[in-house]
């Protein structure tokens, strides 16, 4: 939501507001994002991202609808930021692009006692709406990131399948930037399962990590199903600290330069199947899926911005220069939390790319940063939609029958501002550190 109002035509006036020229912006902007796409095969990476704008969109018309259906004047529904590429009018709602695909918002009327509102338009502010539709309007935003979850994780259990253990598979292949990986030499596939390594039958995941990592250099002998017909493959890890992976369209070192040598294959895996169930049981699922992440959410939330986890995380922007992150030799499925690292959006999209080949993995993804969002969203500060929140809960506990209580909101904005800041400082640390340091899943 936002709080500024604006301009608009007479109702039922339907028109691009600005002729062929800003369409024709529009048109350029993506097919050279488009054009960038094929160029950098970067298709995992644009899937993701198409996915959060979808997810930020569908937030905002959250607000939108309810706004709308409570009565309110709506001005201004928009994706992105910064100047207009294009928009058109339907009645007195403006919808449109911006140059910046940084987020989107919907304008409502009157949303805090600061605004200036023109007289005609006061009634269908969101100030003077009762209680009831005030909530509606300021909670829909993060019901819809409840929903979405709901929707992603029963996709999981009755569509793709939910991870079920089996044993380690090869999930993808990486590339080195430079030569073969030992996988590619070795003639491993996609969709191998790795039944004996070494003479071992039926190893687990980390047992075959811990044995790859182990043999830089050295054979090691593979027996994988593929097709249900077992095949004997050598494979001969290289030392990690001296190649570069590129899994997903993203580059990561393979092990820490100043580490010990540790022998990397060049596979992505994972020891899981997907498995389907019924429309019924796939609900029951999705309701208790739902419940386990809103407990990860709170858990992770109150492990990061702990005094320890801010002070652990200054300390992750100070060094993040100073070293690599490393990965072993094989990937295993991610859990809801990134282990108490906080990942800003380059870090989701990087993860999101590496999971783009695996769709539960990726929907789970979704799901979890979706209930994250919709409760760090209720937070009870201002410019989050929880402040707005705690405003019409004050008001409403403050207001007499017959007279209508208004909270001075200028008092607030101090507090406001400062908690802004200090999301604004953390948000790009976190950029800062998925930047020199890409986040990544354990691969090799």
């Amino acid at each position: 939501m936002n709080e500024a109002s604006g301009s608009v035509a007479p109702e039922g006036l339907y028109r691009a507001t600005s002729g062929p020229g800003p369409l024709v912006r529009l048109l350029v902007v993506v097919v050279v994002g488009l054009a960038l796409t094929i160029a950098l095969n970067a298709w995992p990476v644009l899937l993701v991202v198409l996915a959060l704008v979808i997810m930020v969109m569908l937030h905002e018309l959250g607000h939108f609808a309810t706004a709308k259906w409570s009565g309110m004047k709506v001005t201004e529904y928009f994706l992105g930021f910064g100047p207009r590429l294009w928009s058109i009018r339907k009645g007195e709602t403006e919808y449109g692009v911006k140059a910046i695909p940084a987020g989107g918002y919907v304008r409502i009327v009157g949303m805090t006692m600061l605004e200036e509102v023109d007289p005609p338009d006061e009634a269908r502010s969101y100030r003077q709406a009762s209680f009831p539709r005030r909530l509606l309007v300021a909670v829909a935003g993060s019901s819809m990131h409840v929903v979405m979850a709901f929707v992603l994780l029963f996709s999981i259990y009755a569509i793709s399948g939910a991870p079920s253990l089996t044993s380690p598979t090869i999930t993808s292949l990486a590339h080195f930037q430079k030569g073969l990986t030992p996988a590619q030499r070795a003639g491993l596939k996609p969709g191998d399962k790795i039944v004996a390594v070494d003479g071992r039958k039926n190893p687990s995941l980390d047992t075959l990590i811990s044995i790859v990592n182990k043999h830089p250099g050295r054979e090691v002998t593979l027996v994988v199903d593929r097709g249900g017909r077992d095949l004997t493959l050598r494979v001969t890890p290289v030392d990690g600290r001296h190649v570069v992976e590129v899994f997903g369209g993203q580059a990561v070192p393979a092990a820490k330069a100043s580490g010990p040598a540790t022998g990397i294959i060049g596979v992505g895996l994972t020891n899981a199947e997907n498995v389907t169930v019924g429309p019924l049981t796939a609900i029951g699922r999705a309701g208790s899926g739902l419940v386990t992440i809103t407990g990860q959410t709170f858990s992770g939330i109150a492990q990061v911005f702990s005094l320890h986890g801010l002070r652990n995380f200054a300390h992750q922007v100070a060094t993040a220069g100073n070293h690599n992150t490393s990965s072993s030799s094989a990937s295993s499925p991610p859990s809801a939390s990134s282990g108490g690292q906080i990942l800003s959006i380059v870090g989701v999209v990087q993860i999101g790319a590496q999971l783009a080949h695996n769709v539960p993995e990726l929907l789970y993804l979704l799901a979890a940063i979706n209930m994250f969002v919709g409760i760090v969203n209720l937070f009870p500060m201002l410019p989050l939609d929880g402040g707005h929140v705690a405003i019409a809960v004050y008001e409403r506990i403050r207001s007499r029958k017959g007279r209508t209580y208004h909270a001075d909101v200028a008092k607030l904005m101090p507090a406001a501002y400062v908690f802004l800041l200090f999301i604004v400082i953390v948000g790009l640390g976190a950029v800062y550190i998925n930047i020199v340091n890409p986040a990544q899943l354990p691969g090799g």
